[in-house]
């Protein structure tokens, strides 16, 4: 496959590439190229078809990058509220079974959809926006969505271990850490209820941690 291809000859090649995509009508899309790098601009009827046309002159050998100067321009039957897409957005989100329950929060400013929140990965993240884009009335998506760190137990046990330090009490030898996905159980003992409280705010705002499960014991000794 020629990977050195001419300027001339990949706008000529992104082009047919345009027409062979049905989801894209070429006709309102021109396609520009300077040193490899592609730009493509005009109009569409949805944020779909935009997206389609992006990887279409992606899919085409020799491209070394493209830039999308393409305006949505919906169509009057096309067009809702932003009320009415808020809430498809977040309906469609509810029922995604790959999503955590009200993790994401939606807004929507003209039919640009905007996604902020944090779930547990990467996938979980970039589902929510691929399973809103073909909504009706959606201009665009910008995917704030951050991902939840890993918990791990030495986290855990260091960040109580510097909370006990911080305060001049005694060690976190006594206390036993146990991580299932990202909820923490607390068990062995604390010297006082200062100390136990402390253990459980440290253990709470270990980073990644959405449950703590409290089985200490309180001695004097």
């Amino acid at each position: 496959m020629n990977m050195n291809k001419s300027d001339s000859q990949l706008q000529k090649d992104i082009i047919e590439e345009l027409k062979w995509e049905p989801s894209v009508n070429e006709a309102n899309i021109g396609v520009e190229v300077k040193d490899g790098i592609v730009t493509i601009a005009g109009h569409v009827d949805s944020y779909a078809e935009k997206l389609h046309a992006e990887k279409a002159a992606l899919r085409v050998s020799g491209v070394r990058a493209v830039a999308v100067e393409i305006d949505v321009k919906l169509l009057s039957h096309t067009k809702r509220t932003d009320g009415d897409i808020a809430l498809a957005v977040k309906n469609m989100l509810d029922w995604n079974v790959f999503l955590p329950k009200d993790s994401i929060k939606v807004m929507v400013e003209n039919g640009w959809v905007t996604l902020t929140g944090i779930v547990n990965s990467d996938y979980q993240r970039m589902t929510a926006s691929l399973s809103i884009r073909y909504l009706t009335g959606v201009t665009g998506v910008s995917n704030e969505v951050a991902i939840k760190p890993k918990v791990s137990v030495s986290t855990v046990k260091s960040d109580i271990e510097a909370t006990l330090k911080r305060r001049a009490l005694e060690d976190a030898s006594s206390i036993h850490v146990e991580v299932h996905d990202h909820d923490v159980t607390l068990s062995g003992t604390a010297h006082s209820l200062a100390e136990l409280q402390l253990v459980r705010v440290a253990a709470r705002n270990s980073p990644g941690v959405s449950k703590v499960k409290d089985n200490m014991r309180l001695t004097f000794a």
